[in-house]
């Protein structure tokens, strides 16, 4: 992963471990999707270490914990690593401690890893979720940080649920948002559009066959919070933002046992981007994916799903 503009603002380390003694305003969590909750956090960790003088930072888990436990039955992913230190470098965090989720750190002890973000990351200031737990066997909580960050003068805070319309805003609500195609809510839980990125990689040109050639991106977790075909917005790394549509999903006309794929028609455009990174915006669901008896019939398909996303655009603008 290519990070050298993230860290022209932020500084990202591998496991809990400092170049330097700066004292750290500290959170830790999965921070899957950087949704509306995870924002207020981070406003609050950022008043915190301004009112202190303190570095801000997160620790963060890769792979996320239940993918390592029971990686059948994880939740679909809403960002993926690049996505997530993206959008904490654009909420102005300083660093972000990226932890290896492995056998491990599983068993380390809840004590355990609270003396080593005390100690090895200095540690003088921790807000956390007040659902959050951690350490061998969710061992640890917000009781028994606190309790020993009394004991080695360390601030311990717990943030609150954001609840918005009644619903408590958590990255189990995005997912249900938008596994119901509901853009709009998904939208206001995260405070933005719901985007996936990833680089264009060469697929079976199919597309292209049909006469759409599409630029496609290939899903490392094997799993996609949502399917069907949408009105996009694109943004290619360095260029201007493009408008298109989009499929996402496992291409049942074309595959028994596809992976999920996601595959962009830019309109009006013929450049060679393989290899790019694309930004993909989803702006409006057109309809559910579906298996075509033949390839006429899904062409003319996707005839008319150009059609109805220049459409959307034309009445709903930029």
């Amino acid at each position: 992963m290519n990070c050298g503009i993230i860290r022209a603002a932020m500084q990202i380390f591998r496991g809990l471990h400092s170049p330097d003694n700066q004292q750290l305003a500290l959170t830790i969590g999965n921070f899957d999707g950087v949704h509306l909750g995870h924002k207020a956090l981070l406003e609050h960790l950022q008043s915190a270490a301004s009112e202190s003088g303190l570095t801000t930072a997160a620790i963060i888990f890769e792979p996320h914990p239940r993918e390592f436990f029971t990686p059948d039955q994880a939740p679909a992913r809403l960002t993926n690593l690049r996505e997530k230190l993206e959008q904490f470098a654009a909420l102005g965090l300083n660093r972000v401690h990226v932890c290896r989720f492995d056998k491990k750190l599983a068993c380390t002890s809840a004590t355990d890893f609270i003396d080593a973000i005390f100690t090895k990351l200095s540690a003088r200031h921790v807000l956390i979720g007040d659902d959050f737990r951690f350490g061998n066997a969710r061992g640890g909580d917000f009781a028994l940080m606190e309790k020993i960050g009394l004991q080695q003068g360390v601030t311990v805070k717990s943030m609150n649920t954001v609840i918005q319309d009644g619903i408590r805003i958590s990255s189990t609500a995005v997912r249900l948002a938008l596994s119901e195609g509901n853009l709009h809510l998904a939208q206001r839980y995260l405070g933005r559009f719901y985007s996936v990125s990833g680089h264009v990689q060469h697929g079976e040109k199919v597309g292209r066959k049909l006469g759409y050639p599409t630029a496609n991106i290939q899903f490392k977790h094997n799993r996609c919070p949502m399917r069907g075909v949408f009105v996009v917005r694109v943004r290619i790394e360095n260029g201007s933002m493009l408008e298109g549509v989009a499929s996402l999903g496992v291409r049942p006309t074309l595959e028994l046992k596809g992976k999920p794929v996601l595959e962009v028609y830019l309109f009006d455009f013929k450049q060679d981007i393989y290899g790019k990174h694309l930004r993909v915006d989803f702006m409006h669901k057109l309809r559910d994916e579906m298996k075509f008896s033949n390839l006429e019939t899904l062409t003319k398909q996707i005839s008319l799903d150009v059609e109805h996303a220049k459409d959307w655009f034309k009445q709903n603008g930029n």
